[in-house]
């Protein structure tokens, strides 16, 4: 799996006359099988930045690599070999509203290595298995519209799942959610990284932050505040964070409920 590189990564857009740096002068590095937090207020630069590393956007200055490859520099007709690369899921709801879910899914899942060598019926039983995996079973044939904010959220990383990227690209994913379902997102994304997936997140999730201690990233005005190995909303410390009334603790790098909660 390719590493994802930022030199020098800058970033500006023009509102009302003005033009501002959405990402100013970012150089990070995150290596295959990372799980990286990225935290800061709404308007700090995370969701440009993880536009930046899928190669939506093109750095105005710096430069953006997968692996060996410069993103702005890949041609047009190798972009869909890129696109496989990563799972995105984005705060602007994506689902098409006038087709299925099966079908939303089936389109994404035609488009991996293996898709002009697969049956219907193999495409549309990945289809039922990764709804399944996001606990999203038996909603194939509903429309976008019938389900919930928090259920097209689940369905659009069972989306990002289909083709098994080695990277996921998420931005607020856990919004709209209760806390019995960003337990369960937290904990498939916790497995799906202990099997080597890389993961970059976007969120405002500070608990559970700070239960996982995974690498995170500030972000302030589009600039990189901190950058901490086994880092927490707050203060940063080598010893597990204690947090009133958490009822999760990381054991063995599995996400656990405490004793009295949910197994």
């Amino acid at each position: 799996m390719p590493t994802i590189r930022l030199d020098n990564v800058t970033k500006s857009f023009k509102c009302e006359g003005r033009v501002s740096a959405a990402v100013q002068d970012v150089s990070l590095e995150i290596i295959q099988g990372e799980f990286v937090f990225l935290i800061g207020s709404s308007g700090a630069g995370k969701s440009t930045l993880l536009r930046l590393m899928a190669g939506n956007l093109k750095p105005d200055r710096g430069s953006v690599w997968l692996g060996d490859k410069n993103l702005a520099r890949v041609a047009r007709w190798n972009r869909h070999k890129i696109s496989l690369v990563y799972g995105q899921v984005w705060q602007e709801p994506t689902l098409m509203r006038k087709r299925t879910i099966r079908e939303n899914l089936s389109i994404v899942a035609r488009i991996g290595k293996q898709a002009s060598r697969e049956s219907k019926e193999l495409v549309q039983a990945r289809v039922s298995k990764v709804l399944a995996l996001v606990g999203m079973q038996g909603v194939e044939e509903k429309y976008p519209v019938e389900l919930s904010i928090g259920e097209c959220r689940r369905v659009e990383l069972a989306r990002a799942l289909i083709n098994s990227p080695p990277i996921l690209l998420l931005d607020e994913i856990t919004a709209n959610l209760d806390d019995d379902n960003i337990w369960d997102m937290f904990h498939l994304l916790n497995d799906l990284n202990r099997r080597g997936t890389t993961i970059v997140m976007a969120t405002h999730a500070s608990q559970y932050v700070n239960i996982l201690r995974r690498r995170v990233i500030t972000m302030v005005d589009g600039t990189i505040f901190g950058d901490v190995r086994k880092g927490r909303y707050g203060d940063v410390t080598d010893k597990e964070p204690v947090v009133p009334g958490n009822p999760f603790s990381i054991i063995d790098g599995n996400l656990q409920k405490k004793s009295g909660g949910r197994p």
